[in-house]
Parts: structure tokens; C-alpha cells; sequence
């Protein structure tokens, strides 16, 4: 299954790490609401090698969503 604008991404522990934006090369993007406060709206990615699953609406990732990488673009 392939990865969709608005699915829900969550870290292997279950707890919330963004909704999907759309995929930019090896990268999800993800919708600003879920960038960190400290990253004034901009948008975040993380690396799509950290998904290890996809079903329904739901990306579920092979790492804790505390331990999730993510860069930002710049502004």
C-alpha cells in the first residue's frame, strides 16, 4: 500500500508523530500544524526508510515517535 496525503504517521510505541502532506523523493512531508512550535509553521520531514508499515489511514514507523529524525525546509 502506498502512502497518502493525510494518513496518520505514528511512531513503533503508538503515540502521534504527524499527518502526512505529501512524499517529496525519500522524504514525508508532513503538514505544519505537527512542526515543532519553535519551528515558526514551517514545514517537516522524516525519512520514509523509517516506515515499517502502512495500512488504512495509518503509517506506522520502526522507531519510537520520540526517537523520530526530522529536518525542516528552510524559509
Amino acid at each position: 500500500m502506498e502512502i497518502k496525503r493525510h494518513m496518520k504517521i505514528v511512531g513503533q510505541d503508538g503515540k502521534h508523530v504527524g499527518i502526512v502532506d505529501r512524499i517529496e523523493g525519500d522524504r514525508i512531508k508532513l503538514t505544519r500544524p505537527d512542526a515543532p512550535k519553535d519551528w515558526e509553521g514551517r514545514h517537516y520531514y522524516i525519512d520514509k526508510g523509517l516506515v515499517d508499515s502502512v495500512g488504512g489511514d495509518l503509517v506506522m514507523l520502526s522507531v519510537d515517535a520520540d526517537s523520530v529524525p526530522t529536518t525542516a525546509n528552510p524559509q
